[in-house]
């Protein structure tokens, strides 16, 4: 997927998990409410100044708007998984680990 559109999509998710409106966000961020969407939509190409507001009005650390690799496909994202898996060494934080998943899926 386009570079573009996953900033986009990254941009909608923060902002919906935080419960904000596009108007809300665009207020903050002092930006237009056309402008976000287009954003969102990854049909815009957002300034480091605007990344900078938007960070600030989501109240996210400016790397959050790049953490898009969840949004992979299955195979990707169940490798990412086997990876993980792979990286922990110690057996009580892969109990935890396991824990988590299994609570995920019931």
């Amino acid at each position: 997927m386009d570079k573009k559109k996953l900033i986009g999509l990254r941009i909608k998710e923060l902002r919906k998990r935080r419960g904000l409106s596009q108007d809300e966000v665009a207020e903050k961020a002092e930006t237009s409410p056309n402008y976000l969407s287009r954003m969102e939509r990854g049909t815009e190409n957002p300034t480091l100044d605007m990344l900078i507001k938007l960070s600030a009005a989501l109240e996210a650390d400016m790397w959050e708007l790049f953490d898009f690799k969840h949004q992979q496909n299955s195979k990707a994202l169940k490798e990412m998984l086997r990876k993980f898996a792979n990286e922990i060494e110690d057996e009580e934080e892969l109990k935890t680990a396991v824990r988590v998943l299994r609570a995920l899926t019931r």
